[in-house]
């Protein structure tokens, strides 16, 4: 297991870097279609989620992520805290439609309410949250960049350090694994990368600016795992999947940078 996540880490993080730098910004965001579609699929299984309702979540997760790639005017929203409005009616489309469904194909409203629930949650937790990082993609690649390495250092940190030197569990009916000298560490290893960033990428952004950014990513990172391993256990499974080796799902890989995207865009926004 440790062989394997180093292999695939070695092999995906040169592939991701070209192909976020290298492309065109809008490939990020196919990118991001392409992995909230596999993460939902794994959330919906854990759930159990009937497949009429988890293909309507799919649908939606896509005109979520896809709607600016479509109609790029609210890619420039001037002076708008939230990237979108459209955003705000498709969700209204949504919840309307998938209620609505749970009403005629299935006429028993005996757990309407679990019926309707996952597809939901599965839709704000993963498509919106990942719209973020679409939108902090626009507010230049940099960002991205600083993201990314703030949420692998950070775990990494956690990792290595909760592995060899945790004793005090830090939420042990959540994630029984998880120290807190390895959430210590993640926040400390987010604010190293926040100084490492300023070194290589950020020449014009204040260096304690960035260190406080990458304190709070690391800390928020830890959140957004916790949270997964909350949906995990609730579903009594390990790992969301198993197409990353050493890894689990998509939904493993990319459970802090959801929190942690979304954190930063606003932190970005607001600085």
């Amino acid at each position: 297991m440790h062989l394997q996540r180093i292999i695939t880490a070695l092999i995906a993080i040169p592939i991701l870097y070209i192909y976020v730098t290298k492309l065109p910004a809008q490939y990020f965001l196919i990118l991001l279609s392409v992995v909230s579609v596999l993460a939902q699929i794994e959330f919906y299984r854990m759930y159990r989620t009937k497949p009429i309702f988890s293909i309507l979540g799919l649908i939606c997760g896509l005109a979520i992520l896809l709607h600016p790639l479509l109609i790029p005017q609210v890619n420039n929203l001037p002076n708008s805290p939230f990237p979108s409005s459209l955003y705000l009616y498709i969700c209204i489309i949504f919840i309307m439609s998938i209620s609505t469904l749970r009403l005629f194909v299935l006429k028993n409203p005996t757990d309407a309410l679990r019926d309707i629930s996952a597809p939901v949650i599965g839709v704000l937790y993963i498509p919106t949250l990942l719209l973020l990082q679409w939108f902090l993609r626009l507010e230049g690649l940099h960002w991205i960049l600083f993201l990314y390495a703030s949420v692998w250092i950070s775990d990494t940190f956690a990792y290595y350090i909760g592995k060899n030197f945790g004793k005090k569990k830090l939420y042990i009916t959540v994630s029984p694994n998880k120290t807190v000298e390895g959430a210590i560490a993640s926040v400390l290893g987010g604010g190293l990368s926040g100084i490492l960033m300023n070194i290589f990428f950020f020449k014009d952004v204040n260096i304690y600016t960035l260190f406080l950014f990458g304190l709070i990513i690391g800390g928020v990172s830890i959140i957004g795992d916790l949270v997964e391993s909350m949906f995990k256990r609730d579903s009594n499974i390990k790992d969301s999947g198993s197409l990353i080796p050493g890894h689990g799902g998509f939904l493993d890989r990319i459970d802090s940078a959801l929190f942690a995207g979304g954190i930063l865009y606003i932190l970005v926004i607001l600085h």
